[in-house]
């Protein structure tokens, strides 16, 4: 009985010489090339080499080997085919039964600082993906692997069955394209940024498998967890959970939208989110004053929230922490004291995110029924506006830090969205609203007599001046707003009418 054959070349070679050995024992012989061939040989396992088979020389560094007919005749001949089987004898081709090939990788290669764009290029693998999509496509006849992970499973059919089921082995190639397409994918990013091209007429995008979640918004709704290959480290994807149970869906968006407020400051800060929209965030000389104003903020709200700080976490704000029932602490750190407060907590999730790539810009991708909204994330920032003041009065030194710290968090609540702070605490939060009056209301109401004195920031231009009238009645003597309404100077002369100093950014932070 002609013996079946194996065709292996792998750049991971995790497990690789255990896999042939048990294909050697199942009566494969094997074919390889390179590195692999080195590898298979030094394990003890009679290898035939690739040009062996096609009477070709490996040539142009490795660049031209597997490509040609007596690899790819093997690969893609219908077996049961009659032609086929002519055309195989004719030309001296012989069946592969099994193709097992991993990719040169690409994706570590560009990962690495300082990579040029030659070095990336030479590590853009061909013939290992022409082969993989050739088995894949002719998986009826041949068993094609690309994952160590799958080694066992096809040795223990092939020990059992004598071969693979028609089930396995479709599963298997469609592996493989998903693996050569998230492959191709990358590859593609990392061109088009090469290239400058800012929107291409394809977007290829490819995410791996971080988590299988119990279910989504609502447990009717099947969900998972992706993660985008070298992806920012600055991101709940990228972070090591080191306590807790399972990250759920609403978990991941409500730690996703806290990191983005808290990484606007620079001095110690406290965020907390419920749903996606700040409830308290504030700012102090330590963590624990930062927390504590966060806390007072909205005290209610907090209840059963994601917090995200911008310090290490200590045992004084590890044991107020503690006094609160939270889903979610998000940090650059926690002190051996603090862990150890925190984690007796059993279901309280305490990650560690690194802050060093809070200055990367990723893409937002917002996906709609057939397609998909790809836009640049906001980061515009205070130093980046042209600040006027159209008023007569402008604001103190205390108001503008009041006016600043609003501004920094309107822009990550839901439009229309109001925020009414002092200089280092946020007092009321009015978001998702149909109308800007009536997130100005719910803002106000909730601040109540602490609006006194306070700044008031609109995350787009008053159409009306009936945000500002309301807020002068509350007692707020600062607003920070973008401008641009064609009424703008209704909102003005209401301003100088009850002294509200009024500054204009010239810039919008709608958020839906």
């Amino acid at each position: 009985m002609k013996k079946k054959r194996a065709l292996i070349s792998v750049s991971n070679k995790d497990g690789i010489v255990e896999f042939a050995k048990e294909l050697v024992e199942l009566g494969f012989e094997i074919i390889s090339t390179g590195g692999t061939k080195n590898a298979l040989k030094e394990g003890g396992i009679p290898v035939i080499g690739i040009s062996d088979v096609t009477g070709f020389p490996e040539i142009l560094e490795g660049r031209v080997k597997t490509l040609h007919p007596k690899i790819h005749g093997g690969l893609l001949a219908k077996y049961d085919d009659p032609s086929h089987q002519a055309q195989m004898s004719d030309n001296h081709i012989e069946k592969i039964d099994l193709v097992c090939v991993n990719l040169y990788p690409f994706k570590e290669t560009i990962s690495k600082p300082g990579v040029t764009p030659e070095q990336a290029i030479e590590n853009i693998d061909i013939g290992g993906p022409a082969m993989l999509r050739a088995s894949a496509k002719n998986h009826l006849y041949i068993t094609v692997l690309v994952d160590p992970a799958d080694y066992k499973q096809v040795i223990d059919e092939y020990k059992k069955n004598q071969g693979t089921s028609l089930e396995t082995r479709r599963t298997l190639a469609a592996k493989v394209f998903r693996h050569t397409a998230a492959y191709d994918a990358l590859i593609a990013e990392y061109m088009t940024n090469l290239a400058g091209e800012q929107q291409p007429e394809k977007m290829t995008v490819t995410y791996e498998l971080k988590q299988s979640l119990r279910y989504g918004e609502n447990p009717h709704q099947k969900a998972a967890f992706y993660q985008k290959p070298l992806g920012s480290s600055f991101s709940v994807a990228a972070a090591e959970q080191l306590h807790g149970k399972e990250l759920s869906y609403n978990n991941i968006n409500d730690a996703n939208a806290a990191l983005q407020i808290v990484k606007e400051f620079s001095e110690p800060a406290a965020v907390a989110v419920k749903h996606m929209n700040p409830c308290g965030v504030g700012t102090g000389k330590n963590l624990f004053e930062a927390f504590e104003k966060a806390f007072e903020a909205d005290p209610v709200s907090i209840f059963g929230g994601i917090v995200a700080l911008n310090r290490e976490v200590d045992r004084e704000t590890a044991r107020k922490l503690y006094e609160i029932f939270l889903e979610i602490i998000i940090a650059p750190s926690f002190s051996d004291e603090a862990f150890e407060i925190l984690s007796a907590k059993k279901n309280l999730r305490l990650l560690k995110v690194s802050f060093d790539g809070k200055g990367n810009k990723e893409n937002t991708l917002s996906s709609i029924e057939g397609g998909l909204l790809v836009q640049e994330q906001d980061a515009f920032g205070f130093d980046d506006a042209e600040i006027s003041v159209p008023t007569k009065r402008e604001p103190t030194d205390v108001e503008w830090e009041a006016l600043k710290l609003a501004w920094k968090v309107v822009k990550h609540v839901k439009s229309n969205a109001i925020v009414v702070s002092d200089k280092d605490r946020t007092l009321g939060i009015g978001a998702g609203q149909m109308n800007r009056v009536g997130a100005a209301k719910i803002a106000l109401e909730q601040a109540g007599s602490k609006a006194k004195g306070a700044a008031l920031a609109s995350d787009a231009f008053f159409p009306m001046e009936d945000t500002v009238e309301a807020a002068a009645k509350a007692g707020v003597t600062a607003i920070i707003q973008p401008g641009g309404s064609v009424r703008d100077a209704d909102s003005i002369k209401k301003a100088d009418e009850y002294g509200i100093a009024m500054v204009f950014t010239g810039v919008r932070h709608f958020r839906h």
